[in-house]
């Protein structure tokens, strides 16, 4: 059984193959990755087109920011116009193509729960992040909210603090930027209660003083420089570890949609439950959640 593919040599050989505009191999299940991207796009910061299956968007790198047009496939994605090697590995880790989720599917092939979601749909992914911060934000924004309510008030502060960049698309604002807004007047142009607004600018404030949530930056650590900011619990440092951290044994067990997916369980349920799903509880909570939000559209 092995995880995601640590960055290396070959990886950077491989980035600059891909480069030139063919397909990012990796099995996934193309509906699901773009229900996930139309949920979660941030209107002005991200453009999804269902009828072409593509998502548009900024990505800093270190040559600066780069517009990429990424279409999602059953078997990949492919980035339009191609991209560099940084472009390439930003996008396979955003849509965690270096999983081998075959072994995963293996691992949870007998168990009473995901066995059968696993033989529905076997490649469900932790579709990530290209942006640690952005995703921190608006997990943030979205703390007791609805999808659409975080997605609405994550617009608000990309076009009150973002800049316009290349291709019409807002580039969501810098840390030190947010960090450095007054309080009053983000709560005002966000629409949020000044508690969220004053965690949004704590927040901003420690990536701007360098806190990376990122692959390979060790876990506990970024927990617990999360746990000690205002305003942000357990759930909020689960989900940023399962989609930014890529702690492929991240499992929220607060989380209320994966407590109904089990069946309206307690979270020490829940938590007994995830014991004999390590170490891809991320995965399994992907399911759970996939279950449910399909089951709940097939039932409208």
């Amino acid at each position: 059984m092995t995880g995601p593919a640590s960055p290396g040599s070959a990886t950077g050989e491989r980035a600059s193959r891909e480069s030139a505009g063919s397909p990012l191999a990796g099995h996934l299940e193309r509906e699901v990755v773009l229900r996930s991207l139309v949920n979660h796009s941030v209107p002005g910061v991200e453009r999804v087109d269902l009828d072409d299956g593509t998502v548009t968007r900024l990505l800093r790198t270190a040559s600066g920011l780069v517009p990429v047009t990424v279409a999602v496939l059953d078997d990949g994605v492919r980035i339009l116009g191609g991209g560099d090697a940084e472009t390439t590995e930003i996008v396979r880790e955003w849509f965690d193509l270096d999983t081998d989720i075959d072994a995963v599917g293996e691992a949870f092939a007998g168990d009473a729960v995901l066995g059968p979601l696993v033989r529905e749909r076997p490649a469900v992914r932790v579709i990530g992040h290209p942006d640690a911060f952005e995703a921190a934000v608006q997990t943030v924004l979205g703390q007791q909210v609805s999808l659409a309510a975080c997605r609405t008030f994550t617009g608000r502060l990309a076009a009150a603090y973002g800049a316009p960049g290349p291709g019409e698309l807002l580039a969501f604002p810098e840390a030190r930027v947010v960090a450095d807004a007054d309080l009053d007047q983000l709560r005002a142009a966000v629409g949020i209660p000044l508690a969220r607004a004053r965690t949004v600018i704590a927040v901003a404030a420690a990536f701007a003083d360098g806190l990376r949530v990122r692959r390979g930056e060790d876990a506990a650590t970024v927990r617990s420089a999360l746990l000690a900011l205002p305003g942000i619990g357990p759930w909020t440092v689960d989900y940023l570890a399962l989609r930014v951290l890529r702690d492929p044994d991240a499992y929220p067990v607060g989380d209320l949609v994966l407590r109904r997916a089990l069946g309206g369980v307690t979270p020490a349920a829940a938590s007994e439950l995830g014991e004999r799903w390590r170490p891809w509880r991320a995965y399994a909570t992907m399911q759970l959640w996939t279950a449910d939000a399909f089951s709940r559209t097939s039932s409208a």
